[in-house]
């Protein structure tokens, strides 16, 4: 008797659904570009989702960035095969919604998931919206900033007590700075900028146009006034005084600064973690901070960029309501734990992680954090964004010109037709 009621007992258990049938998990498919240090730090903020949240599993695959990436992204749309989530460049936005390759995202949904415009950085926001519908989420504010070493400066008298560069405000003094440093012969360089590519000297290129007022597109009109001549004719003579180094590349620009070989360094805040490792494993030789570049022009404002969430959409396989409502609960999920992305030298897009005393004792992210408020994206055009025409134009004019290739007042005319061509 007790044989035969133990095997009915059995029997009813095996038609009981499995716990695994009710733990039912949701896949997600992931994109994103991001390689280097920003690689190690999103791999770990997704691991970290995945083991917390059992029901939700992301997958993720890293793509090559720039023009690859968003030429993946476009034909894998318009088949269907997209992912339900990517990053993406702020600075892409007007290149992608005309297309249509962004879900716009209601704001019921932003709603529902706990998102909330005031808690992110105005400008971000603003670049991830377009005729009142928001197209992704920001993520963080990167930008360049200038490093220094603060022992040649201290010794040049260039350093206040706080630590920070003091006298650089204004063109005139910036100029004389440099003209100290180099005169005082403890550097080879004053001043080290990445001179031999398009993409870093956009970027300082377009910070002295918006320090100027400025606009690089105003209406039809690209560059109008002398703003951009007198721009690329500042960092011309940063070139041709022997302030900075001629068509250098990225790693020997870095290494210039690093090694002590110049006394500053102008480049992007991704490069944060490259200065704090080498300074902890003792191959810096020197104190080193960042602080936003100085206001040269009269305006105070620094290019920057943002990373962004988004959804792509698709015409021939929409993604459904409860994948959207998975996807921006996993965005709401990063930007909440964004403090670990702020390690890589960014600026989290979201202010309650800014505002927190964790981040305010970040250093020197801390004291660079306020460029995101004059921050300046790129011109809101088909022509601007990473990888778009306005980096090949800066490559094929502004570059040659700083260098000493090209008058300025050419370089500027001839930028100007080329992309007038494009518009």
């Amino acid at each position: 008797m007790r044989k035969l009621l133990k095997l009915a007992v059995s029997a009813a258990i095996a038609l009981l659904p499995s716990a695994a049938a009710f733990a039912q998990t949701t896949e997600i498919t992931w994109w994103d570009f991001l390689s280097g240090g920003d690689g190690v730090r999103m791999k770990a903020l997704i691991k970290e989702f995945n083991d917390t949240h059992p029901d939700i599993k992301i997958n993720a695959t890293t793509l090559e960035w720039g023009v690859p990436f968003y030429t993946k992204v476009q034909t894998a749309a318009a088949v269907g095969q997209q992912p339900d989530i990517m990053t993406y460049h702020m600075s892409r936005y007007p290149l992608a919604v005309p297309t249509g390759i962004l879900r716009p995202i209601s704001e019921e949904e932003l709603a529902a998931a706990g998102i909330k415009k005031e808690n992110y950085v105005d400008a971000a926001w603003k670049q991830a919206t377009a005729d009142g519908k928001v197209y992704g989420i920001p993520f963080d504010v990167h930008s360049i900033v200038l490093y220094y070493n603060k022992n040649i400066l201290k010794e040049a008298g260039l350093l206040g007590d706080d630590g920070l560069p003091k006298g650089l405000d204004g063109l005139e003094n910036f100029d004389a700075a440099l003209d100290k440093l180099k005169e005082g012969g403890k550097v080879e360089y004053p001043l080290s900028l990445h001179t031999d590519e398009g993409g870093s000297m956009w970027r300082v290129f377009y910070t002295l146009l918006a320090q100027q007022g400025a606009k690089f597109i105003d209406g039809d009109e690209i560059l109008p006034g002398d703003a951009g001549v007198k721009a690329l004719q500042t960092m011309a003579n940063w070139v041709s005084s022997g302030y900075s180094p001629k068509l250098i590349s990225y790693e020997a620009s870095i290494a210039l600064f690093t090694s002590g070989k110049a006394a500053m360094h102008i480049n992007g805040v991704w490069e944060v973690p490259t200065m704090a490792d080498l300074q902890k494993n003792g191959n810096l030789g020197f104190e080193w901070g960042a602080i936003e570049i100085p206001n040269l022009m009269g305006t105070q404002a620094t290019w920057a960029d943002s990373h962004s969430f988004a959804i792509p959409n698709s015409d021939s396989k929409p993604i459904s309501p409860e994948k959207v409502k998975i996807v921006l609960e996993i965005i709401n999920w990063m930007n909440q734990h964004s403090i670990s992305w702020a390690t890589a030298g960014h600026i989290p897009a979201y202010k309650p992680v800014t505002d927190s005393k964790e981040f305010k004792e970040m250093q020197p992210n801390a004291t660079y954090a306020k460029l995101a408020d004059t921050a300046v994206f790129d011109p809101v055009s088909k022509l601007a964004g990473v990888a778009g025409p306005i980096y090949e134009a800066t490559q094929n004019f502004v570059v040659p010109a700083l260098n000493g290739q090209l008058e300025p007042e050419d370089a500027i005319e001839q930028m100007r037709e080329e992309l007038k061509s494009q518009m």
